[in-house]
């Protein structure tokens, strides 16, 4: 069964109502000035990184394409809009009707991103557009977020495998998709079943605390784990004594013992003495897991330690620190008449404060260095030039209406992998900086 096949997520029929309500009063007063038909290019993008982050990571793309099929304003919805006035009846007709028929580019899925990439471009009527301009970003920014810490923590583990474990520290459909931009940033697995059955992510787990306490010792607990799920199974040795759970569990379940989890204490010298112990044991196949409160930097303090995976929870689905990319969805150009064939003219936002904008239909290539090596990201409005032809980074993803590039999950993880590969080594530095690479902007001559 397929990702198309199980639909979204959520307990209500359609997408529509993932909005805000000035989308739609918005909607209603373009349509009576007769603007609403007006082509128009909303691009998606952030103007800065978090605060010490090198890059930015492409996350729920995926999922976009899914919500803009679904964006559909059954009876339901319309009867809710119409109790409410939230609009009026001419406005509410034309809802009954809507179906996306634009266009969508963005940068894959997987892919990274600096301040002012343009991520996503979506091209239509200003009316089906600006509609879209909510559920398109509370699913990138929340996924680019999870995404981006993944990447940093994946990077920190050096290779050995990460395990997501954070559904009980977020809301129950927002740790679905976490799970899901966990996986794309380098997670392996994750202990999420609805993830798994969504996504087809593996998923992992054996036992908690609770089991052991409700046995009368802790052997109990462990001979029933291991009777019920084989010596290749994860023990938990932090309940009571870590020294004695070690002993017991080897005892139990023989050299064969496939994982001891560590759970709390000082881990940098709890997993050296359970290393010690297991080998001195003969448990030398015996692999240690430690999870408790991890980040990026935690992972990366155990780069010494005889760890061999490791599960995050809290700090992933919280993006470390910083839940959100802060994207934004602008308006940069728009017919200047209603007429078919209308040609395009840049718009921007010019107010102060930081909130500026740059007009124009924007492409996006990324320059490489003499080994290869990215080393500038460059927007442009205007053709693009014959030197940066073959780095172009957005790609097609809805053409009229029909979405086009759906893909597995496995390749936007494998994109990502390959990306991040392909920056510079500074990119994984977990010490603040400025982006890795420098954004320039160029106009290349006529075209908006």
């Amino acid at each position: 069964m397929g990702v198309a096949d199980l639909g979204l997520p959520v307990d209500v029929p359609s997408t529509a109502l993932f909005t805000d309500h000035y989308e739609l009063t918005m909607l209603q007063a373009a349509l009576k000035a007769r603007t609403a038909g007006r082509r128009s290019v909303f691009e998606v993008f952030t103007r800065r990184l978090p605060d010490g982050r090198r890059y930015g990571v492409v996350g729920g793309t995926g999922r976009v394409l899914d919500a803009v099929e679904n964006f559909r304003f059954d009876a339901d919805v319309l009867g809710f809009l119409r109790e409410r006035r939230v609009v009026d009846e001419p406005t509410l007709e034309w809802l009954a009707d809507y179906r996306f028929g634009g266009d969508v580019w963005g940068y894959p899925e997987g892919e990274v991103y600096f301040p002012g990439s343009p991520i996503m471009r979506v091209e239509g009527s200003f009316g089906e557009c600006v509609l879209l301009e909510t559920v398109i970003l509370s699913i990138l920014n929340h996924d680019s977020a999870i995404a981006a810490a993944a990447s940093r923590m994946a990077s920190a583990a050096g290779g050995r495998p990460l395990i997501e474990m954070g559904a009980r520290r977020t809301h129950e459909l927002a740790a679905v998709a976490a799970s899901r931009a966990a996986y794309l940033g380098g997670f392996t697995s994750t202990s999420d079943l609805a993830a798994g059955f969504r996504y087809n992510i593996p998923t992992v787990g054996t036992s908690a605390h609770a089991f052991t306490l409700l046995h009368d010792s802790e052997r109990d607990a462990f001979q029933a784990q291991v009777d019920s799920l084989g010596p290749d199974t994860t023990l938990l040795v932090d309940t009571y004594d870590v020294t004695e759970a070690v002993r017991t569990a080897v005892e139990i379940a023989g050299p064969e013992l496939g994982s001891v989890r560590i759970d709390s204490g000082d881990l940098l010298l709890v997993a050296h003495r359970v290393r010690q112990q297991l080998d001195e044991l003969g448990a030398r196949d015996t692999k240690i897991i430690v999870t408790s409160d991890l980040d990026e930097y935690a992972i990366a303090s155990l780069a010494a330690a005889p760890v061999d995976a490791y599960g995050v929870g809290t700090q992933l689905v919280t993006g470390s620190g910083h839940p959100t990319a802060s994207m934004v969805y602008k308006l940069v150009a728009r017919a200047e008449t209603g007429d078919a064939g209308a040609p395009l003219v840049p718009v921007a936002k010019k107010s102060t404060g930081g909130k500026t904008s740059i007009g124009g239909r924007k492409w996006a290539a990324r320059r490489l260095d003499a080994h290869g090596v990215a080393e500038a990201e460059v927007v442009g409005t205007g053709p693009v030039p014959d030197r940066l032809a073959g780095r172009q980074l957005l790609v097609e993803l809805v053409k009229g209406g029909e979405v086009v590039a759906r893909e597995p999950l496995d390749a936007a993880r494998d994109r990502h992998a390959a990306a991040r590969a392909n920056l510079p080594l500074s990119a994984t530095q977990l010490s603040r900086g400025e982006p890795v690479l420098p954004t320039e902007y160029v106009h290349t001559g006529s075209g908006s």
